[in-house]
């Protein structure tokens, strides 16, 4: 039986999902086949796991023509193609790549983009389609004309919602630099009107007020949706990647994909995880469901998506989330991780986690 909170979702205007999908940024990376000799990215386990997710129930694919420049979007195209009766909502992105253009922003290139995306993915229409960037060029030169065209892929029935990003801070952010990302979130906000907000949001990210609100209640208030990504933080929540961490006196691997956190930072999330584990058991896939129901329990107008690398964590991911914690046990799980992000507030250094979830 399906726990009621786990039913699909009123996201947005018309669009009903399952509160847990799927990131697909990692099918973006060229993964090698393993073995002597392999070349290539590993596409048929990312399918695998894009089957595997759709037979669990998932219904929400996010992606972005930024995830290896289209491959993911192509990939996805794929697996549609393959299985043209399941009924699917996609969701991408667009703002980081530039091509020829002057900016990503610049003239007609999202609606450039966003043909190449409708191209890539193999649909005419795309439930969700979302600002990647608050960079609108010098003094926010071409804000105005990235909203028409925004505003214009909706009302032509080609997208059923917009978005934007949501007010992230990076972890460790000073007080300053949060309250200057909202403020620059909420001056976007009230221009673009997003019918949702795409956010990475998980137990170690900072806190950000917007008018006195946390995020959560402030979309309530203004009947925006929110897509939450990176819930288990790159798999910090889950152990999975504490067990790969570099020894401390080896250098920091400073890799595109590297996360802030130094030994010491790691050594508190350690030994956060381990109080959880003392009090939900050590059975596999707790901390996963502890890290997801942390998410998914923080308001109705929210869903998740969580990224993989194989079938075996896209099966733990739906397989683990059991029914809700009661009042007293996320009370607990709220504490913790609020522990843990006090002990990370100043972690500057690099160290690589890989082939995490996020």
């Amino acid at each position: 039986m399906v726990p009621l909170d786990l039913a699909p979702r009123h996201l947005c205007r018309g669009l009903f999902v399952h509160p847990l999908g799927v990131h697909c940024g990692a099918i973006g990376t060229s993964v090698p086949e393993p073995g002597p000799g392999a070349r290539g990215p590993n596409d048929g386990r990312f399918l695998d796991g894009l089957r595997r997710a759709v037979e669990r129930g998932a219904t929400l694919l996010d992606t972005a023509d930024s995830y290896g420049d289209g491959h993911s979007e192509r990939l996805i195209g794929r697996f549609l193609r393959e299985h043209p009766n399941e009924s699917l909502y996609l969701s991408s992105k667009v703002g980081k790549l530039r091509g020829s253009a002057p900016h990503p922003y610049a003239g007609r290139h999202i609606h450039h983009q966003f043909q190449q995306t409708q191209e890539n993915l193999y649909v005419d229409e795309l439930a969700l389609y979302f600002l990647d960037s608050f960079d609108f060029g010098p003094g926010d030169r071409y804000l105005g004309t990235a909203i028409d065209q925004m505003h214009t892929l909706r009302q032509m029935g080609s997208v059923k919602a917009i978005g934007m990003r949501g007010p992230h801070a990076g972890y460790g952010a000073s007080p300053a630099e949060r309250a200057a990302r909202a403020e620059r979130f909420l001056y976007l906000f009230r221009l673009i009107k997003p019918d949702v907000i795409w956010t990475r949001f998980n137990a170690l990210t900072p806190a950000i007020a917007l008018e006195g609100e946390d995020l959560f209640a402030f979309t309530e208030r203004h009947g925006v949706g929110i897509m939450m990504a990176a819930p288990l933080a790159h798999g910090l929540l889950t152990d999975d990647s504490l067990r790969r961490v570099v020894p401390r006196s080896e250098p920091p691997d400073r890799r595109p994909n590297g996360i802030a956190f130094t030994p010491r930072s790691l050594e508190r999330i350690a030994s956060g995880l381990q109080v959880l584990r003392e009090r939900f058991g050590d059975a596999p896939g707790t901390l996963t469901r502890l890290a997801l129901r942390s998410c998914l329990q923080r308001a109705d107008n929210c869903v998740v998506v969580v990224g993989f690398t194989g079938e075996h964590q896209v099966e733990e991911n739906f397989s683990c989330l059991g029914a809700e914690l009661d009042d007293t046990e996320l009370a607990l799980v709220d504490e913790v991780y609020a522990g843990i992000r006090a002990g990370i507030e100043h972690a500057p250094e690099y160290l690589p986690i890989q082939g995490a979830r996020v």
